[in-house]
C-alpha cells in the first residue's frame, strides 16, 4: 500500500516514512547551505579579529596610561627643578657639579667613573693575587718543614 504526496513523499503502510528529495530541493540545500557556512565563517572570523583588536587596544590603552602618569611625574620632576634654579646658591652648586666651575682657589678634579671602577678592580684583583701567592708560598714552607723533620725522624732510626 502505498501512498504518494506532494514533493515526492512516499509513505509506507506501518509508520515508516521513506522521503526522495527532488533535485531542486537538492540544489535548493546545497546553495543556501554553503552560503549558511560561507555566513558563519565570516561571522567567526569577524568575531575573533575584533576580539583581538579589542585585546590589542586595551594593552595599547595601560601602555599609554603608563606613559602618561610617568610624563606627568617627570613633569613635577621638572617643575621642582626648575623652582631649584631660582635660588643662586642651588645654581651655582649645579653649575659648579655639572659644568665644571669653580670658586676662586678651588681645583676641580674629574674622575671618570669607568676608570675608577677599572682602577678598583685592578687594585681588588691585585690584593687577591697577593694572598694567593702569600697563601702557596706559607704552604711550601710548611711542607719543607714536613719534609725536613721527617728526613731527620728517618736518620735517628
Amino acid at each position: 500500500m502505498q501512498i504518494h504526496l506532494k514533493n515526492d513523499i512516499l509513505i509506507h503502510g506501518d509508520d515508516m516514512a521513506k522521503r526522495r528529495i527532488s533535485k531542486a530541493s537538492k540544489r535548493r540545500l546545497v546553495i543556501f547551505g554553503t552560503a549558511s557556512l560561507v555566513a558563519i565563517a565570516f561571522f567567526l572570523f569577524s568575531l575573533l579579529y575584533n576580539v583581538y583588536t579589542i585585546y590589542d587596544l586595551t594593552k595599547e590603552k595601560k601602555d599609554l596610561e603608563n606613559f602618561y602618569e610617568q610624563l606627568q611625574v617627570d613633569a613635577e620632576n621638572i617643575k621642582i627643578f626648575k623652582d631649584k634654579l631660582s635660588d643662586s646658591k642651588y645654581l651655582a652648586d649645579y653649575a659648579r657639579e655639572h659644568y665644571l666651575y669653580s670658586k676662586d682657589g678651588e681645583y676641580i678634579l674629574e674622575f671618570d667613573e669607568d676608570d675608577t671602577k677599572e682602577v678598583i678592580d685592578n687594585i681588588s684583583s691585585d690584593i687577591n693575587k697577593n694572598y694567593i701567592v702569600l697563601g702557596l708560598t706559607i704552604l711550601m714552607i710548611l711542607i719543607f718543614i714536613y719534609i725536613i723533620v721527617k728526613g731527620k725522624k728517618k736518620k735517628k732510626k
